[in-house]
Order: structure tokens, then C-alpha cells, then sequence
């Protein structure tokens, strides 16, 4: 048996929470190649056996609703019936899983030498295990895990394989498909691959709906899909898309079976494999095709170390019980199963509410490490202009000033309680040596990246801005990876700053305004903007940060250094939505479209950082553009044009610049800022 973690029973707010064990310890201490063959029976749904891929195959192309949509194409299209089959065929035969336990015994031999060279430990919650034991056994279950890393998917298949449960089928994205042998050693590992997107193709929406229906109904594996669609690049959660979540729910709301499990798992990774990658990303260059000499050549990760994973296997959701009281299945009596209709109001509000839930609940579960604070804390340190860093002593202190903060908000903190908080904070220093730079007992960020006897020169302004970049993009995922837990407690912070005065209905005003403001860019729920505003009073109240009356809401003489914590988290996003704002009125010409925006907003905020007119680099980042700019074409204040050239924006200026002012005003100077803090 693995070692227990014990931390998570030490703090009073974790005693909800599971303990983990640390499924490498074995691995460590016994043979990889009798624990890839060993017996695997897994416990499946209600004792079937599972399918072999082409029954499966043969289900999904004779049943009614794939036939009914390809007669509706035939008589749209005036194709013949064979060949409107046959395409459906193909369709299915490029997307289908083809399961095998060989290849999975391949990978779980690979992937304990890979797992044991990359990390210290993988930590899972085993009550968390047995939950899933239990439900897989009674319904369909489907798996829905937080997307940070490719590893997501081959670590959990490696998870449930060393568990002895079923292994899920994975819903991935085509480009896995381009790579040569592994493409296929994927397929034959459990992943069917889809597009990332349908257009209005009928057909394929028919096959692939049909497929994921059938796994599920029939309970032939786990279905596992990422509730975000992508990877996070920024490490915060993505806005939900609802496509497979409707997918999976048809079968209950239809009758066609008695419930359906969903599984929210929380995957929290100490140091990312994709970190600068993805800071890269965001800065403009392109992802780097997936290829299988891609692979390869990404090889020399395994001589660095990247610390330890926890995996969070959270709490069954029965979409039954979610729907008691809101969803009348009545409505799917009124016309035969087979003909496909598309989600009412109703079910489409009920689908997105149940998807911010899962995603909060991912959230919920995701566990902090010190890195997590002390990125926070290094940010905020670069930005108030203290170029020779911060004292070690001086950053350990608010370390655990911010721990205790976290744990008072709830936060799930791995942080060794048996060690000095010197340690602590040294250790994880030294996991992320790439990011920061210890010299003379002062910790800075690593942003003077010229090689030691380079002349300056070489290096032109631009790309000495885009290299710095690239560390506090990089510093900034870590630091986003906290933000759920300061979130609400960050937007009242900020709107006490912006309110007009002190009055509790003015504080309101403002806190709903960033909250609806920032709906693209962080998983607030919706309509539950009274609930998130009592939770931030509650929170604040709790550690002495404010007294709220029933007219007032008052900052204390303790509650000072809270507050300008918190709305020091939130400013680079209220930066980088006023810089947006402040590009669309000055700079955006008639014909600017979509397409063209990031690259032009890009060169925009290049020129005003370098010229000192903007704080934070972070809002280099295209993930914090492109949330802006749908906040902006939610709200009204940008539309697209119909009909004219594909996605030309029109800028409301009048709009634009009444809602760069209630953000804070024009871009404010470095002491404006400060003042205003």
C-alpha cells in the first residue's frame, strides 16, 4: 500500500476533503513490467461485458437517428441513400476508438518510466476511487477532468488502469490524429477523435452524437471528455462548452436510461511540462503542430524535475438529481427519441448552469502550492517597482501571511506543516529556478534573460519586453491557478476602490458591474451575483478586513494590507480590459476584423509598455484580448457587421469609452495607480 499524505486532515477547513496516497511509492518499490501485465478485471457497469469495437460500430450506423438524418440529407442534398451511408461510415470509421489492453499494457509499462523520472509523487484521493467503484457499477458515468496539460488524458487512463477500473473512452481533438503511430497507439488506447468543429455538417454531428450516445447507454466504458474544450493555457478555467455535456444528458432527459454520474476530477500539477510553451502561445508564436518527432524531441523534459501531481477524483453529480424541479422531460414525449431536436431554452439554461457547477467543482478540488502564493506574491513585488526583488525573510513572511489568508478563504493548500516555512518557500524557489533569481538573500524574477558576455545591444527593446514576457506570463499561470479561492473576495476589493462612496447599494453597483464585466474571463456562475457579492462580505468580514452594516461598508485599520492584495490580483485584468478599450476608440479602423484584432491590439500595447504608459506586461497576453473583446461584444459596445467581409467589428466609441471609465479612468501612470490604492 502507498503512503498516506497526511496534510489535508491538519487544517480545520480541509476535514471535507479526502486524504491522498502516493500511487509512485510502488511503482518505486516493485517491478514495472509484472505491474503492466498483471490480471486487470475491472468492475463494469452492471456486468456487462464490454463491446468490441466494431459492435459498436455496427450499433451507431443502424440506428434510428443516424437513418433518419441521413434521409434528411438525401432529400436536401439529392444524394443517393448509399452514399450519404457511406460517408456516415467513414465518418465513424475516422473518429472511432479501437480499444485494446495490449496497447494499454504498452503504455502503463512506458508510462511508470516516464511518470517516476518526471515527478516526485502522484497523489490521489483513494476515497475518491472507491466513490467511482461504486457508481461505475450502477450507472453510465462520465469523467470530466481539468485541462492543463496533455498529460491529462494518459495520466488518467494510467490512474483507472492502476485502480482496476474501466477505462474510459476520450473524446481528443483530430490533430492527435496527425501523428504518425502515436496517433494510433491513442485510438488503441481509448480515444476517438473529433473535429474541433462541426459548421453546420449535419452528418457528422448525427455519427458523432449517435457514438458517444451508444458508449454511454449501453455502459461499454467511462466516458471522459474536458468540460473546457482545450487546454487552459493560462492555467484559470475556460468557459465551459456545452456540446458533449448535452450529448451525454440527452439519454436521461429522453428516458432512455434511469440516471447518468458525472465525475468532476481535479488534476493539479506542481510544475507544468507546457509552462513556457504556453507563455509563448499567448504571446503570438504559433503552437508547434503536433507531430511524432515533436515528441521526441521533447525528450529532454525528463531530465528536469516537475515536482509532484494531485489528482482529485470529486464527488458523483447525478444529472437526476440536478434536474429535480428543473427540467420537465415531459417535453420528450411529444415527439419519437429518433428524431434529432434541438435543447429548448430551458434545457440549454439548465445544461450551462450544470456546466459551471462541474467546472466550480473542478476548482473547488484543485490543490494550491506555496509556488502558487509566492508567484502571486513576486508579482505584485516586480510591479510596485522593487528592481533588486524582495528580502528571502522579508517573501516568507508573506508566505505565510498569504497562506493563512487562503486556508481562512477555504483554499485546498498543500503546504508541509512538519517544516519551517524557510524550507518551504526555499524548496519551492528551487523547483521553479527557471522563473526567478536568488541573489544576496533577494528573490526577483529571472527577466534578465542576455547571456552572460552578450552585449545589450544585441537585443532590440521589443524582444527584450517579449523574453520578460515570457517569465511573468509564465509566473502569472501559476498565480492564476489561486485565483477561484480570491476571486469574489478581489472583485468587492476593487469595487470599494471604484465605488462612488462607502454606501453599501454603491459597492453593490460596482461589484456587479465587474463581475458582469469580467463573466468571459473567470467561472462565475450565472445569476448568482447577490450570492458571490454575501460570500466576499462573509470572507472579508471573517478576517477582519471589513465591517458591513446594513447601509455601509467600512475597511479596517487591519483589513488595509488585505485589500491591497486583493485588488492588486485583480488589476493586470482591469489593465488589460481599459488598454482594449482605449485601442478600440484610438486605433480601430472601419475594416478591422476579428481576425486582425490581436495582432493589432499586440503592437498597440507593445508601444505603450515600452513607453512606460502601462504597468503590467501581462496584458501581452491574447487569452486576456480575446475575454475582452467578447465582454465587449457581449455587452453591445462592439458588434460584428452581417454580411460584410467575416467578422468585421464596429466599435460603439461612445460605449467603449463610458466603460474604459467605470473600470478606472484612462490608462492611469504609475502614481495614479498607487494613489488609487
Amino acid at each position: 500500500m502507498a503512503s498516506k499524505a497526511v496534510y489535508s486532515q491538519r487544517d480545520p477547513m480541509l476535514k471535507k476533503r479526502d486524504d491522498f496516497e502516493d500511487i509512485l511509492e510502488e511503482r518505486r518499490n516493485s517491478s514495472d513490467l509484472r505491474y503492466a501485465l498483471r490480471c486487470y478485471a475491472p468492475v463494469v457497469y452492471k456486468g456487462l461485458c464490454p463491446s468490441k469495437a466494431g459492435t459498436l460500430k455496427s450499433m451507431v450506423l443502424q440506428s434510428d437517428q443516424l437513418h433518419y438524418v441521413i434521409h434528411q440529407v438525401c432529400r436536401e442534398t439529392g444524394r443517393a441513400v448509399d452514399d450519404v451511408q457511406e460517408e456516415a461510415s467513414s465518418i465513424l470509421e475516422e473518429m472511432a476508438h479501437r480499444l485494446q489492453l495490449s496497447t494499454v499494457r504498452f503504455f502503463a509499462f512506458t508510462l511508470s518510466k516516464v511518470f517516476k523520472t518526471l515527478f516526485r509523487s502522484i497523489c490521489v484521493n483513494e476515497e475518491g476511487i472507491q466513490r467511482l467503484q461504486q457508481v461505475i457499477q450502477e450507472h453510465p458515468v462520465v469523467l470530466l477532468p481539468s485541462h492543463r496539460s496533455y498529460m491529462d488524458f494518459l495520466l488518467m487512463s494510467y490512474l483507472l488502469y492502476t485502480y482496476d477500473l474501466a477505462l474510459p473512452v476520450i473524446a481528443a481533438g483530430m490533430d492527435f490524429m496527425g501523428m504518425k503511430f502515436v496517433g494510433e497507439m491513442l485510438r488503441m488506447s481509448g480515444a476517438f477523435f473529433i473535429r474541433r468543429s462541426f459548421g453546420g455538417d449535419k452528418l457528422y454531428w448525427a455519427v458523432f452524437s449517435e457514438y458517444v450516445k451508444t458508449m454511454l447507454k449501453n455502459g461499454f466504458a467511462p466516458v471522459e471528455f474536458f468540460l473546457e474544450g482545450t487546454r487552459s493555457r493560462t492555467s484559470k478555467s475556460l468557459t465551459p462548452k456545452l456540446g458533449l455535456l448535452n450529448i451525454v444528458m440527452d439519454p436521461f432527459f429522453k428516458g432512455e436510461v434511469f440516471d447518468v454520474s458525472l465525475v468532476p476530477v481535479s488534476i493539479s500539477y506542481e510544475r507544468i511540462l507546457e509552462e513556457s510553451l504556453y507563455a509563448r502561445e499567448l504571446l503570438g508564436v504559433p503552437k508547434p503542430k503536433e507531430s511524432t518527432s515533436g515528441l521526441i524531441k521533447a525528450r529532454k523534459v525528463l531530465s528536469e524535475d516537475y515536482g509532484s501531481i494531485h489528482v482529485y477524483f470529486g464527488q458523483p453529480v447525478s444529472v437526476r438529481s440536478l434536474a429535480e424541479g428543473r427540467v420537465n422531460r415531459c417535453q420528450f414525449n411529444l415527439i419519437p427519441r429518433h428524431i434529432p431536436k434541438k435543447p429548448s431554452e430551458d434545457i440549454h439554461s439548465f445544461v450551462n448552469d450544470s456546466a459551471y457547477r462541474l467546472v466550480r467543482a473542478q476548482e473547488e478540488n484543485m490543490v494550491l502550492k506555496p509556488w502558487v502564493l509566492l508567484a502571486s506574491l513576486l508579482l505584485q513585488n516586480q510591479v510596485s517597482g522593487q528592481k533588486r526583488g524582495i528580502a528571502l525573510d522579508e517573501l516568507t513572511e508573506q508566505a505565510v501571511w498569504l497562506r493563512d489568508l487562503s486556508r481562512q478563504y477555504g483554499a485546498f493548500l498543500h503546504w508541509p506543516e512538519h517544516t519551517p516555512p524557510s524550507e518551504v518557500v526555499s524548496s519551492s524557489l528551487s523547483l521553479h529556478r527557471g522563473l526567478v533569481r536568488i541573489s544576496e538573500g533577494r528573490v526577483q524574477l529571472a527577466l534578465d534573460k542576455a547571456a552572460p558576455g552578450e552585449p545589450r545591444s544585441a537585443v532590440t527593446p521589443e524582444e527584450e519586453l517579449l523574453s520578460q514576457a515570457v517569465i511573468i506570463l509564465s509566473c502569472a499561470s501559476y498565480r492564476n491557478q489561486a485565483l477561484h479561492v480570491f476571486l469574489r473576495p478581489a472583485l468587492l476589493a476593487s469595487a470599494i476602490h471604484t465605488a462612488s462612496s462607502n454606501k453599501k447599494q454603491e459597492v453593490f453597483n460596482s461589484f456587479s458591474f465587474l463581475r458582469n464585466m469580467f463573466s468571459n474571463e473567470f467561472i462565475l456562475c450565472p445569476g448568482a451575483t447577490v450570492q458571490d457579492f454575501e460570500e466576499a462580505c462573509y470572507l472579508l468580514v471573517k478576517t477582519g478586513a471589513l465591517q458591513v452594516t446594513q447601509q455601509e461598508v467600512l475597511v479596517t485599520e487591519r483589513g488595509h494590507r488585505t485589500l491591497v492584495f486583493l485588488t492588486s490580483m485583480l488589476d493586470p485584468f482591469l489593465q488589460g480590459y481599459q488598454v482594449v478599450c482605449r485601442f478600440l476608440c484610438e486605433e480601430a479602423t472601419e475594416a478591422l476584423t476579428e481576425k486582425q484584432f490581436i495582432p493589432a491590439v499586440r503592437k498597440f500595447i507593445i508601444k505603450h509598455l515600452l513607453a512606460g504608459r502601462l504597468r503590467y506586461t501581462e496584458v501581452l497576453s491574447s487569452d486576456l484580448q480575446k475575454n475582452s473583446l467578447a465582454a465587449l461584444l457581449r455587452l453591445g459596445a462592439v458588434r460584428k457587421i452581417k454580411g460584410a467581409e467575416q467578422g468585421t467589428l464596429k466599435v460603439n466609441t461612445v460605449m467603449v469609452n463610458s466603460l474604459e471609465d467605470t473600470l478606472g479612468g484612462k490608462l492611469p501612470t504609475q502614481k495614479a495607480v498607487i494613489a488609487r490604492l
